[in-house]
């Protein structure tokens, strides 16, 4: 599993806790897609596209770094289709589950070609989220996402990912 694929999405979503080699996700992996979604939608960034990102067969590669150690890269292939480029804060954003936890906007901005983010999560599992994605050009983006996971006050865990995101051709 990918980090792109780590916070349970099915649309192949970007995670902020990616999962090395074949360990269990952790408590934060499992909180990150449970706050990302629903504070995508208190920004209300909805409709956004890089213009002139290609539509089609996309090279992911991750690399991870948890609590200042580097992790194994992964890299997956994705097929972006017409309609997700159209609207790029649905395609990068984790599916939401949070569960004891709110969220609240920091920072927003957004762009033809970047998104950037900032979030605050209080309750069971107290989180600091930020992304940012540079839609550099129609076949190439990267992104930075980190992540700063504590319970009562003590830090469970820092997570850093690199996306590089490489257009490949039409999808299979």
């Amino acid at each position: 599993m990918t980090a792109v694929e780590e916070c349970g999405s099915t649309r192949g979503r970007p995670s902020i806790a990616p999962r090395i080699g074949r360990q269990k996700p952790s408590l934060a992996a499992l909180a990150c897609g449970a706050v990302l979604g629903p504070a995508m939608a208190l920004f209300g960034i909805e409709g956004v596209h890089a213009e002139g990102l290609q539509p089609g067969l996309w090279r992911v590669i991750n690399k991870p770094e948890v609590n200042g150690i580097a992790g194994r890269d992964t890299q997956n292939m994705r097929c972006l289709s017409a309609a997700d480029v159209e609207d790029l804060a649905r395609t990068f954003s984790p599916v939401s589950r949070t569960v004891n936890s709110t969220c609240e906007p920091i920072e927003r901005e957004l762009t033809s070609q970047r998104l950037k983010w900032r979030l605050q999560c209080r309750g069971q599992l107290d989180m600091d989220l930020a992304g940012e994605f540079i839609f550099d050009s129609p076949t190439h983006y990267s992104a930075t996402i980190e992540a700063k996971s504590s319970m009562m006050g003590q830090t469970m865990q820092n997570v850093r990912t690199l996306i590089e995101g490489q257009w490949i051709g039409e999808c299979r």
